[in-house]
């Protein structure tokens, strides 16, 4: 845990002493990955002193969790930069040398292994054989342009009947089982294969969108997500050296590591008959242990306002600091909201935004690497695909909890092997790879190996020399991987989740439509200035600000939603304060 220092309150700090003479602005940011790295930098960029970055576990990234063992680096969390076209994840990465394309993007194959463009998907039946390939890409070619139209019942306002039960999963399942049993030129065997192939596809897609199952997100909605045009990327170096890039620019004594929130109170001004029962420390002392506080040196001396001040946030951490604040920026995933959200915020949260937490849907996403003495597949196999042939009429996705490994969609091959050895990457979903988190590493490789000789048909492969992988589902922290929205959800809620509180008609305007903004673009809010005197008895705008790849509308679910989303909050502060700034100058 780094040392708590003060945040911007050092007594050496001219510069910072002399902002907070002119009513320089404390702002807390929870949480440490890359909505929070990227709102705090943006913040001490434009002049912000008093920023200070509760991080509860003891590193930054949030979901970016790079691996090193011996010379590979194997990504936990985050592997892939979606788009290159004004990604601002991609920019900054190029312009430190830390990119390789990974994919032409062309193929809806290329979607199912994206860590080398070169080879073919191999696709598995639980009898040992492969499928052929032509068998393959009719499929395919098939599954994509039914995957095309779901897109746009969005994009173009098409109606959603009754029978599609507005899921992605439902509609899919039942239009492409019509177009395979209407086509009277496959013979039924061919048609088994490919009716049971469709399930094997929907474990993939769920994986992707990190859901328990397709049929739980949106058909309506699903339009709504925006790629960002341009190939993926992968980092050879590691994610991790992306949030390294970000954080350079951050004093460390900014960042705390090691800090769980347990509660944060707002609106505390006008609820202060009413509020907590717990004392904040004095300004200059709120990073600092007890006792602490008198070892040497002279406070800062402000303008004597802050001594009776009436701060509008009190952020509770668990080790029992409160500290005081004007603004929180909240990065917390929707994981821990939905679990959360009762405790987490005194007084609680408005109706809207609580419907809006129950409405978004986030599952786990949970990785399997497995790395073998020898490789058993092909120089040609980019990726082993599991397609289960007595699943061709199954209608759900859900497994009882002994057959959790049933929910395994495939392992892709790591290349380059001079890079990472001998390494498959398989991925699992849903309630099924929870389960999975609870199972130690020995039973999850012993069950893996099983299934890679039972689908390839090769009872001879030897049990992996090294498993590791991803828990994000039972991690306290994050209960999930990322979000996406749910059957009855939609891209409005995402913005009720990003809206500002207390809700003052300038958070109204702060609001806008922020998270439709191209990629690199900040927001700009006015606030009447009015509402910026606390003395005057009203109500202090964005106390609590949200951020975090939930917030984003057309990104959710990427590490760049998750970085516009805390630049654009930060926008709002920085516009907040543009005439505090600007008369400094």
């Amino acid at each position: 845990m780094q040392s708590c220092e003060s945040s911007g309150d050092s007594a050496d700090d001219p510069l910072s002493c002399g902002l907070r003479r002119r009513g320089q602005p404390r702002v807390v940011v929870i949480g440490a990955g890359l909505a929070g790295l990227a709102a705090a930098k943006a913040l001490l960029e434009q002049g912000f002193t008093d920023v200070t970055v509760l991080e509860a576990s003891s590193c930054i990234g949030g979901r970016v969790q790079s691996v090193k063992l011996g010379h590979a680096t194997f990504e936990l969390g985050a592997t892939w930069i979606h788009g290159s076209h004004g990604n601002p994840i991609y920019h900054l990465a190029e312009a430190n040398g830390l990119l390789e394309e990974t994919t032409d993007g062309e193929r809806s194959v290329g979607r199912i292994s994206l860590y080398s463009k070169n080879g073919v998907a191999c696709y598995l039946t639980n009898r040992g054989r492969r499928i052929p390939k032509d068998v393959v890409e009719e499929f395919s070619d098939l599954y994509n342009e039914v995957y095309n139209l779901t897109q746009e019942f969005f994009r173009h306002g098409k109606p959603v009947n009754a029978e599609s039960q507005n899921s992605v999963g439902v509609f899919t399942r039942e239009e492409v089982r019509n177009r395979i049993r209407d086509d009277p030129e496959d013979p039924e065997a061919t048609k088994c294969l490919k009716l049971a192939m469709i399930q094997q596809y929907l474990k993939v897609e769920s994986c992707e969108s990190s859901s328990h199952s397709m049929d739980e997100v949106s058909l309506s909605a699903f339009g709504e997500w925006t790629e960002i045009p341009g190939a993926h990327h992968i980092i050879p170096s590691g994610f991790m050296r992306v949030v390294e890039l970000l954080a350079e620019g951050i004093p460390t004594h900014v960042i705390q590591l090691g800090k769980p929130v347990r509660c944060v109170h707002w609106d505390q001004a006008s609820a202060r008959p009413r509020g907590p029962e717990i004392e904040p420390r004095g300004e200059g002392d709120h990073n600092l242990d007890a006792g602490e506080g008198d070892q040497g040196g002279e406070e800062p001396q402000g303008d004597g306002r802050d001594e009776d001040k009436q701060w509008p946030v009190l952020v509770e951490c668990e080790d029992c600091e409160v500290i005081p604040a004007d603004h929180v920026i909240v990065t917390v995933s929707l994981g821990v909201l939905k679990r959360q959200y009762t405790s987490f915020f005194r007084p609680g949260l408005p109706a809207e935004k609580v419907a809006a937490i129950h409405r978004l849907g986030i599952g786990t996403t949970d990785k399997i690497f497995l790395e073998f003495e020898e490789p058993f597949w092909g120089p040609e196999c980019n990726s082993l695909q599991f397609v289960w042939e007595d699943e061709a009429e199954s209608r759900t996705l859900t497994y009882p909890p002994e057959l959790w490994y049933r929910k395994i969609c495939g392992f892709d091959v790591l290349y380059p092997p001079e890079r990472y050895g001998h390494v498959l990457s398989g991925w699992i979903c849903g309630e099924e790879a929870l389960v999975m988190e609870k199972c130690d590493d020995e039973a999850v490789a012993e069950i893996c190996t099983e299934m890679l000789r039972q689908f390839t048909g090769n009872p001879n492969i030897p049990k992996p020399r090294r498993i590791l992988r991803s828990a994000w589902g039972s991690n306290p922290y994050f209960r999930g991987s990322y979000s996406y929205t749910q059957v009855g959800s939609s891209g409005a809620d995402v913005e009720k989740l990003a809206k500002p509180l207390p809700y003052t008609e300038s958070s109204k305007m702060a609001q806008g439509n922020s998270s439709k903004q191209q990629p690199g673009h900040l927001l700009s809010s006015k606030c009447p200035e009015q509402s910026l005197d606390s003395n005057r008895g009203s109500i202090k705008p964005m106390q609590v600000l949200f951020s975090g790849e939930a917030t984003h509308r057309k990104y959710y679910s990427t590490t760049h939603g998750a970085l516009l989303s805390g630049q654009r909050e930060a926008a709002r502060l920085i516009e907040m304060y543009r005439d505090l700034f600007q008369q400094g100058t």
